[in-house]
């Protein structure tokens, strides 16, 4: 099959195997497949995960790799073993996990579970999910990146004296946005430097946008949440307001750590930035605060469903996010065009564009 193909650290057009479905697993034809910063992050860092005992990723640099982990596709062939339960033909997406004879990999980040950057993938029968929605692929395949937010949104079981604050406007902050909007949360407070993806904070539901360059965030948070500084002055007014809940969306070095040296007593930090070097934290400073800190781990399946539902049905206009979409000769300068903070949130693959 024709694909974009990541050896030794550079993505460049190829003609690799075709994949074969193993037991319980569908061969799909990929539709379309978005450009995920965490494709970037495996690719810069092959040795991010040396320590990761899973065997769910791991980069060999000396073999072929396509990469590729948010898509909408159709169904080719089965398997031995499935239940044929879905027609070929049939326009499908799942969680980006094959179940293998050597354990669970992520689709797009193993030489034997490839991505939908190339023509063919395996998906497990299991857990694919039929589209039922006339929107295109292209629009289908972001389902997976808005459930990365949209289930930290879900987690973080917000109160209503609770006032979030949106660290970072990526596809996993916009998501993480759409989800508080749709939960009926705010006033919901997005912060990023890059003035177009404020914009489309906006577009996807933030109540107010924050430059950081110009105000720090935690004192943005604490003129929305506290109002007047007249409110902080009396001990048993301060047990009464809001507290805060902040969702790291940035993914850099160094952030994480500036949320605990910045943000308010109490409050509770959803991460899903993970810096693949990893991050330094003032955990004395974490502990004198109280702070509550949970660390991504991805959608639960649940609310990977939701946001599949959210998107497939329009109930999620996901189109704010949208960026252009290439062909496979095109995937190595699209990589390197997802890097630039200024373009748009996803830029999407469609292997069958020439």
């Amino acid at each position: 099959m024709r694909a974009a193909v990541l050896r030794e650290g550079t993505v460049e057009f190829g003609v690799v195997d075709d994949p074969v479905p193993g037991p319980g697993q569908l061969l799909v034809r990929s539709l379309a497949c978005g450009i995920c910063a965490s494709d970037l992050h495996y690719m810069d860092n092959p040795d991010a995960g040396i320590d990761d005992d899973s065997g769910m990723s791991t980069y060999d640099q000396n073999v072929d790799i396509v990469m590729g982990h948010e898509y909408c596709a159709e169904v080719v062939d089965y398997g031995p073993g499935t239940d044929r339960r879905i027609p070929v033909g049939t326009r499908v997406s799942s969680l980006p996990v094959l179940a293998t004879p050597m354990g669970r990999k992520i689709i797009g980040q193993n030489p034997e579970s490839p991505g939908g950057f190339g023509e063919f993938l395996l998906l497990d029968e299991s857990i694919t999910r039929v589209v039922r929605s006339d929107l295109p692929s292209e629009v289908i395949c972001v389902a997976d990146a808005l459930s990365v937010g949209w289930s930290a949104a879900a987690r973080a079981q917000m109160g209503t004296r609770e006032v979030p604050l949106v660290i970072g406007c990526g596809a996993i902050g916009l998501s993480t946005i759409a989800n508080l909007k749709r939960l009926g949360i705010g006033p919901i407070i997005a912060v990023d430097f890059i003035a177009s993806r404020r914009e489309t904070a906006m577009a996807m539901g933030a109540d107010a946008v924050i430059d950081p360059a110009e105000i720090s965030p935690y004192q943005a948070w604490r003129d929305v949440a506290h109002g007047s500084p007249d409110t902080t002055k009396d001990m048993m007014a301060i047990a009464a307001l809001p507290g805060c809940v902040i969702f790291e969306c940035v993914g850099i070095p160094g952030v994480l750590d500036s949320i605990v040296k910045g943000c308010e007593r109490g409050t509770r930090i959803f991460s899903s930035g993970g810096p693949p070097e990893g991050d330094h934290l003032h955990t004395l400073t974490a502990k004198r605060k109280g702070l509550n800190i949970q660390f991504g781990g991805g959608p639960l399946p649940a609310h990977w469903d939701d946001a599949f539902h959210a998107v497939c049905s329009g109930e999620v206009d996901i189109s704010p996010m949208l960026g252009r979409t290439v062909g496979l000769h095109e995937v190595a300068e699209a990589l390197d065009a997802s890097r630039d903070a200024n373009g748009p949130a996803r830029i999407v693959v469609v292997p069958g564009k020439e």
